[in-house]
C-alpha cells in the first residue's frame, strides 16, 4: 500500500488523441501503473498513475495537455472476487469515503492494484494496515482447475 500521484488529463474527445499521448509516454519509457478513461460529449478525462510522475509531467507539458494531480491510495490486492469489497468495507466501517476507485490487473505476483480516491488518506492507510499485512502473507497464486485438489 502506498500513496501515489494520480494525473487527471483532459483531452479533446477525437480519434487519435489518446493514442498520441500513450505513444509519447511509451517513447520515454513511462510505465502506466493504472489507467481509466471517462468521456463526455466534448472531452475525455484520463485518470492515470505512472511509475515516473516527473517524466509524465514533462510529456504532458510537451503535448500541451491540461491536467491536475491528486493523491490516491494504491492497495495491493489478490486478483480474486471480493478483494476490493473487503477494502471498501474496512474503509466504510472507519467512516472513510471512497470518491472513486479502479483496478488494474498485472501487478507483481499475479495480483492487482486498486487505486482509491479517499476522503482521508492517512486514516485509510491506518485502517488498512492489517489488510496490507494479510495480503503479504497470501501468495495470491491461482492454480488452474485441473491442478486443484
Amino acid at each position: 500500500m502506498y500513496v501515489a500521484s494520480q494525473f487527471s488529463v483532459f483531452m479533446v474527445n477525437k480519434p487519435g488523441v489518446l493514442a498520441l499521448a500513450l505513444a509519447e509516454f511509451a517513447k520515454v519509457r513511462v510505465n502506466i501503473v493504472a489507467i481509466t478513461m471517462m468521456d463526455s460529449a466534448e472531452n475525455g478525462v484520463m485518470r492515470v498513475v505512472f511509475e515516473k510522475p516527473e517524466k509524465a509531467r514533462e510529456v504532458l507539458a510537451r503535448l500541451n495537455m491540461p491536467y491536475n494531480e491528486t493523491e490516491v491510495l494504491c492497495v495491493n490486492l489478490a486478483n480474486k472476487a471480493g478483494a476490493l469489497a473487503v477494502v471498501a468495507e474496512k474503509l466504510a466501517k472507519g467512516h472513510v469515503n471512497i470518491s472513486y476507485a479502479y483496478c488494474t490487473a498485472g501487478a507483481a505476483g499475479g495480483r492487482t492494484t486498486g487505486v482509491l480516491k479517499v476522503s482521508d488518506v492517512k486514516k485509510a492507510m491506518k485502517l488498512l494496515q492489517d489488510h496490507n499485512k494479510e495480503s503479504r502473507d497470501q501468495t495470491g497464486v491461482r492454480r488452474s482447475k485441473a491442478t486443484r485438489a
